[in-house]
């Protein structure tokens, strides 16, 4: 009786630990080229609001064009944070008409709030320091956003 009970409390510990594990892992989303200039980006979307809240959390690595666009309903007051994300990002925050308000570094796993200086449409968010290396800056304009039917 008691081999049974250990039996059955190590299978629910590591049912336990495989499900935690895989609601961890990083979930991959559709994909669309943006371009800002000449430069292309492959950007996953998030469209929905699980979707924006998963957001690129426990990603560990992203190669350097690549990055995600968080799409909007329509223009709202945006924040964004860094919970269970492990890389350091920074996000442009794009109005409707496509042209970049503001860009906001973060740091890994932080609560700190990075915000839209207006309402927006779009976030998107990319490596650290990718927007500076590109002399991407506020007025730009990024083209190929997706629309929200």
């Amino acid at each position: 009786m008691k081999l049974r009970f250990l039996r059955s409390l190590a299978i629910s510990l590591f049912s336990g630990i495989s499900f935690s594990a895989a609601a961890q892992q990083p979930q991959k989303f559709d994909t669309v080229s943006l371009t800002a200039g000449i430069n292309l980006i492959h950007a996953e979307v998030a469209a929905t609001p699980a979707q924006r809240e998963q957001g690129l959390m426990f990603r560990e690595k992203m190669t350097a064009n690549d990055g995600m666009v968080f799409i909007f309903e329509g223009p709202a007051d945006v924040c964004m944070w860094m919970k269970n994300t492990l890389l350091p990002l920074s996000v442009a925050f794009i109005d409707g008409s496509g042209k970049i308000v503001n860009i906001e570094d973060m740091q890994p796993q932080t609560l700190d709030s990075h915000c839209a200086k207006k309402q927006v449409r779009y976030a998107l968010e990319m490596n650290l320091g990718w927007f500076k290396q590109k002399n991407i800056k506020p007025g730009t304009s990024i083209d190929g956003l997706p629309q929200i039917r």
